[in-house]
């Protein structure tokens, strides 16, 4: 992980990067798969606010967790930074009287970490227990910005993809869990145990203190009408879209499906209990294709996959199926996420295609 330094006009307009660069944390990982995979700082936070230019940062297992070594275990393990959502102040002028300086001397630890004082955990840690955070997100209240919510969508294994509400110190149970089910050494799932409690773990064996996990407040199955990877989400709150205000939209990105969830059925949701889990609906895609002429008329798609193949051949792709593939999503993959911009409106970008897309009511365009 690298922090930019501060750039001129001039460079800002550059193709080429000319500030400074300054290394702040390295992971070691234990294969290519699932590595640091998202940022975000507090957007709501001020000067003199415990998250003021503090840094969450999510991290993959690394693969370790579906393994069948040993290395399994880093995911649940306090002494290692994989399968983790971390939280740093990258700026050693920042936060100086509430934090410590790291062990490389490259950044600081809050002291108010969940592990900062257990002894032999790694103190960056906020949350363990997740396969592949790969996206982060906050979700806020604009009546109450304090009311706010760290939203990690982690990718999961052969069965569940899961979003989930990040706590301070909280257990996702990866790679003793997965989703809502029992993770078994053989990679399959089961229901969970009468007692469903994990054992904390520092080092090669686990303690003798137990937590309970914490489980999503979404999820849905490698199954067809699921998918095979969940995208990036964003609690809509802009307002070309009204029907979808408080409502918190996300992708599955191979079949290109968007979904979304009510906001308030997920704090619901957010209650302890495994079985409760917001309702997914799916939104359908009303799209013209700009090479089918001028006659032609919009299309009603649910999903983004045929239109991502539509343009992937319309902009010289070279055969008849998306690159990539997966389980639901058969050959190929539509390798589609959704953003917003500064007013909160939604886009979706389609990397198989290499298109960013605007979406307004009814239709994308």
């Amino acid at each position: 992980m690298r922090r930019r330094g501060r750039r001129s006009a001039k460079a800002c307009s550059s193709r080429t990067f000319e500030g400074t660069a300054r290394e702040i944390l390295r992971v070691a990982l234990n294969t290519r798969i699932h590595p640091l995979g998202a940022l975000s700082f507090d957007p709501t936070a001020r000067k003199g606010d415990p998250d003021w230019r503090v840094l969450y940062v999510g991290c993959g297992d690394g693969g370790s967790g579906e393994s069948r070594l040993a290395m399994r275990a880093n995911p649940q393990r306090l002494d290692t930074l994989v399968g983790k959502i971390l939280r740093i102040v990258p700026d050693l002028s920042e936060q100086v009287s509430t934090s410590t300086v790291s062990e490389n001397g490259r950044y600081r630890i809050p002291n108010d970490n969940p592990f900062a004082a257990v002894r032999g955990a790694r103190k960056e840690i906020w949350a363990l227990g997740l396969r592949n955070p790969h996206r982060l997100t906050w979700a806020i209240d604009p009546a109450n910005p304090a009311n706010k919510r760290l939203i990690a969508n982690s990718i999961g294994l052969h069965t569940w993809e899961t979003v989930n509400v990040v706590h301070k110190g909280a257990n996702y149970g990866y790679s003793l869990r997965e989703g809502t089910e029992l993770l078994r050494p053989d990679n399959t799932t089961a229901p969970l145990p009468e007692v469903d409690k994990i054992p904390v773990q520092i080092g090669d064996e686990p303690t003798e203190d137990v937590v309970t996990p914490t489980y999503p407040v979404i999820e849905y199955g490698h199954v067809p009408g699921g998918g095979d990877a969940v995208g990036s989400g964003f609690l809509y709150e802009g307002r070309r879209i009204p029907a979808l205000r408080g409502k918190y939209v996300f992708t599955d990105i191979s079949t290109g499906r968007v979904l979304y969830a009510d906001y308030k059925e997920m704090l619901a949701a957010d209650d302890g209990n495994p079985k409760t889990l917001a309702a997914i609906h799916e939104m359908k895609l009303l799209w013209k294709d700009p090479d089918a002429g001028a006659a032609a008329a919009r299309q009603l798609f649910d999903s983004m996959f045929p239109i991502a193949k539509a343009t992937y051949r319309a902009r010289g792709g070279k055969t008849g199926v998306l690159p990539g593939r997966a389980l639901v999503s058969g050959e190929g993959r539509a390798d589609a996420h959704v953003a917003v911009d500064g007013s909160g409106e939604l886009f979706i970008f389609s990397k198989t295609d290499g298109m960013l897309r605007r979406v307004a009511e009814g239709f994308v365009n």
